[in-house]
């Protein structure tokens, strides 16, 4: 009889990698530095999870190196990521659930990323509200900082709430892999915890817990925050205790090797008074919140809009454009059976709190269809918006942006 829940030298079981293993697989993801993807893991799946808790259990594991793999950020350049292989993600998978565990109940209720039954909506909608009662606010970019997290604070911290030796002995090797870079290179890695990786995003919540969260209550507690993983926004209620705060923060942040980004870290002033001159917008997490006069019936009020930001926009309409939908030859209900997974994402998302600050984007896709149509079926403009009317009244949901903007 199997014993799925033997143990050997270390506290790991069998069940503890199969659950990582299922895990893992609704994520999906490539390949890394081995070429092992899903099928050739299922073809001889028992076996390879049993050597991998075969060697965790027993000590013996070591982690392949990560492969490089990089990505278009919204405002421009690349962001890189490490791509650990399958098997290892499944190891690191073992060790986050039971980290997790650990540290989940200790963190701070202002801190939403990464976290289960936390989402990105929530901090937003927590950062509108308290905008309401704060006038200014701190705008914090950390430089780089899941390639500059220091390894030996960083298992400080995590040994602070986890000291389990067998936690410790794997986060050490994952964070000591190398990486193969895209030119087959490889390159050691001495500082941060690359993104990609399965556990990477909980042990930035745990150092930045002990260097950011922990240190805003003891010495700042009246100061509220919101923290998306690396994303930080610090409310003020004056120009003087903004730059105060400031200052404060990034000495705490050169005490724990990290820096704050010179050019993106900034003090916002949404409806403060001052001489010299701020940005009165502050973006977070696609978001724009920005001061506008409203009429009310008190009289014209200075309120603060939740809106999608001007990047995510270009991002949105940038996606769009490169589909190239004027050249597809296809009929008009393929064309928005391969359309709607797009258009429900971005409705999904940024739709959540004031749908109307995305019409210019609906307009601007609806005008591509347009033009779809003049290419398509050989009409003039007038011609291919009468027909696309007439397919509107048709079959109103086809497209699900039409319920916000008619064509």
């Amino acid at each position: 009889m199997i014993d799925y829940y033997e143990i050997k030298s270390q506290p790991i079981t069998r069940v503890m990698v199969w659950r990582a293993y299922h895990k893992v697989r609704a994520n999906k993801g490539s390949a890394g530095v081995d070429q092992m993807g899903w099928k050739e893991l299922e073809r001889d799946l028992p076996r390879q999870l049993y050597k991998l808790w075969n060697r965790l259990s027993s000590g013996s594991y070591f982690p392949q190196p990560v492969k490089e793999v990089a990505i278009v950020k919204k405002g421009g350049g690349e962001r890189k990521l490490g791509i650990p292989t399958i098997l290892d993600r499944v190891a690191q998978e073992v060790v986050r659930a039971h980290l997790e565990r650990v540290v989940e109940p200790l963190f701070h209720d202002s801190s939403f990323g990464y976290r289960p039954g936390r989402s990105c909506h929530q901090a937003v909608e927590r950062l509108s509200q308290r905008v309401l009662c704060h006038d200014w606010a701190i705008d914090l970019d950390i430089r780089n900082f899941f390639d500059t997290i220091d390894h030996d604070l960083l298992l400080q911290a995590v040994k602070h709430y986890c000291p389990d030796r067998w936690v410790l002995l794997y986060l050490g090797r994952w964070l000591k892999a190398g990486i193969v870079q895209r030119d087959g290179t490889y390159l050691d890695r001495l500082t941060g915890t690359p993104q990609g990786g399965v556990i990477s995003p909980l042990l930035a919540n745990v150092f930045l817990h002990v260097a950011f969260d922990k240190w805003m209550e003891k010495h700042h507690p009246e100061k509220s925050f919101e923290r998306y993983a690396d994303d930080i926004v610090v409310h003020c209620k004056s120009e003087k205790q903004a730059q105060y705060v400031l200052a404060a923060i990034r000495r705490r942040l050169e005490a724990c090797k990290l820096q704050l980004h010179p050019a993106k870290t900034r003090i916002v002033n949404l409806r403060g008074e001052s001489a010299k001159k701020y940005p009165r917008s502050l973006d977070f997490l696609g978001f724009s919140l920005r001061p506008i006069w409203c009429r009310t019936s008190k009289g014209p009020r200075l309120l603060i809009t939740t809106a999608m930001s001007k990047k995510s926009r270009s991002s949105v309409l940038g996606k769009f454009n490169r589909m190239r939908i004027h050249r597809w030859r296809k009929p008009l209900e393929q064309v928005a059976s391969e359309l709607r997974p797009v258009i429900q994402g971005v409705i999904n998302y940024y739709c959540k709190f004031w749908p109307y600050h995305t019409h210019s984007v609906w307009h601007q896709l609806n005008c591509r269809l347009l033009k779809w149509a003049k290419w398509e079926k050989g009409m003039y403009k007038k011609e291919a918006l009468r027909w696309f009317r007439a397919r509107y009244k048709e079959k109103p949901n086809l497209f699900p942006h039409w319920k916000l903007v008619r064509p």
